[in-house]
């Protein structure tokens, strides 16, 4: 299943996609925002582009576990998501994802592969983007297993 993972930020999304085979997530790139009408238009215009089934959302919950002023913000982008995706008629199933330590998971993996400083601020939300929908690709796939 061909996925969309999403790194919502205040100034960017970091977007990453899903191959088709649904296992491999890969860093695609870094939207800068435009407001929530024009990110979601986009947003729905690359799933369609893409064929994706799926668009998981990267959730900033507090550390211990509450919704707070980020993960609200990312709440209303969401709604706007929703209702630019019934307005295009596009049907895809959008899947919230707890993203505590992304960012900071995709700077250990930057730093490891030893990016510059300068390469790892342009890539760092689409790499952060990449963790939230591995961990998401991963967590259906164990699901299925488990499952008779």
């Amino acid at each position: 299943m061909r996925s969309l993972g999403l790194d919502v930020g205040s100034k960017t999304i970091g977007r990453a996609l899903g191959e088709a085979s649904g296992l491999i997530a890969t860093a695609y790139d870094v939207w800068a925002r435009k407001g929530h009408v024009q990110d979601a238009r986009e947003i729905v215009r690359q799933a369609r582009a893409e064929g994706v089934e799926a668009i998981v959302v990267g959730l900033p919950l507090e550390l211990d576990g509450r919704v707070g002023r980020r993960a609200r913000a990312v709440h209303r982008f969401v709604e706007a998501l929703e209702a630019e995706m019934q307005t295009q008629g596009v049907s895809v199933g959008i899947h919230l994802w707890d993203e505590r330590f992304s960012t900071a998971a995709a700077e250990r993996t930057l730093l490891e592969a030893d990016v510059s400083r300068a390469r790892r601020k342009q890539k760092i939300d689409a790499v952060a983007a990449q963790v939230i929908l591995q961990g998401w690709i991963d967590a259906q796939r164990n699901k299925s297993e488990v499952t008779p």
